[in-house]
């Protein structure tokens, strides 16, 4: 997979994972935040079992340990971000989890001991600016929801990152697949302080399958994927599309606005990621030339 190819694909991902809030918000209606994810993620882990059965069999130690390990933030991402969204509106903790731009390249310079480039702190400047403006207007106060979904981007630059390092160290595929299943299990915790629930209507059942087959098995099956293939710094700043695609998403199923403010900051935003992934052609062949395993 070419190095755009890959990016395109994270952006699909991103997109996917934009109406995740839509979905999730529907679900918390009447399940509780473990219910919804082992249900997501249990579903997810059998459906994509399932389709690459053959493939799933011969798995490695190495793989079943990274799949656990990654499978840890992954885990924080959904507890801390279902938990904040009870008290936070939809705009708001895709807006905070979105900051997972600006721990992503932190983490990864702590990890090389190397300082971030000018290239990805003009980009973090931009798109950082960018998040600001998109939340004007609403209530951006450091309530208790909001410190969970801080948390819940906090996982998520560990789960990118993380990623990013496993992607190519071990099959990819199995990787995705097997990652799903222990966020199942990790989840099956949380029932020793809530109690396991279903989807009460039809639209909450919808919302499920949703999460399990678009969100989780289409975008977290895939994303180590097209991980493998380009970089942590810039797979954070595709990933921070998320919230405009969210912002689209609760316009079309709830009717909200986006004022001027939010749609100069969605333009900033774009702005960075561009930025962020422009690579000069002479770079190009040497930089991002992937061999095959």
């Amino acid at each position: 997979m070419s190095h755009t190819r890959a990016n395109l694909l994270l952006v699909s991902i991103a997109i996917a994972w934009g109406s995740s809030y839509i979905f999730m918000k529907i679900g918390l209606n009447s399940m509780n935040a473990s219910s919804i994810i082992v249900s997501r993620f249990a579903i997810a882990f059998i459906a994509m079992y399932a389709i690459f059965l053959k493939k799933m069999l011969n798995v490695t130690k190495e793989t079943l340990i990274a799949s656990a390990i990654l499978a840890l933030p992954m885990y924080g991402v959904f507890i801390f971000l279902l938990h904040g969204m009870k008290t936070t509106s939809v705009s708001t903790a895709s807006f905070l989890t979105s900051t997972t731009v600006v721990f992503v390249p932190l983490i990864h310079a702590l990890i090389t001991k190397r300082a971030p480039s000018r290239k990805t702190m003009l980009s973090l400047v931009i798109v950082v600016t960018g998040l600001a403006l998109l939340t004007i207007g609403d209530d951006f106060g450091l309530s208790g929801g909001a410190i969970l979904c801080l948390l819940c981007a906090l996982c998520n630059a560990l789960y990118l990152v993380w990623t990013n390092h496993f992607a190519k160290k071990v099959q990819p595929l199995q990787l995705g697949v097997y990652q799903l299943g222990f966020t199942a299990l990790y989840g099956t915790f949380g029932f020793l302080f809530e109690t396991p629930t279903l989807p009460q209507t039809s639209s909450e059942w919808t919302a499920i399958l949703g999460m399990a087959l678009l969100c989780s098995a289409y975008g977290y099956v895939l994303q180590p994927i097209a991980q493998k293939c380009t970089s942590a710094e810039e797979a954070g700043f595709i990933f921070s599309l998320e919230p405009v695609f969210a912002v689209a998403f609760a316009f079309i199923c709830f009717g909200e606005v986006m004022t001027g403010a939010s749609l100069t900051g969605a333009l900033l935003i774009l702005t960075g990621v561009l930025i962020a992934n422009y690579v000069p052609k002479a770079m190009k062949k040497t930089t991002f030339k992937i061999s095959p395993k």
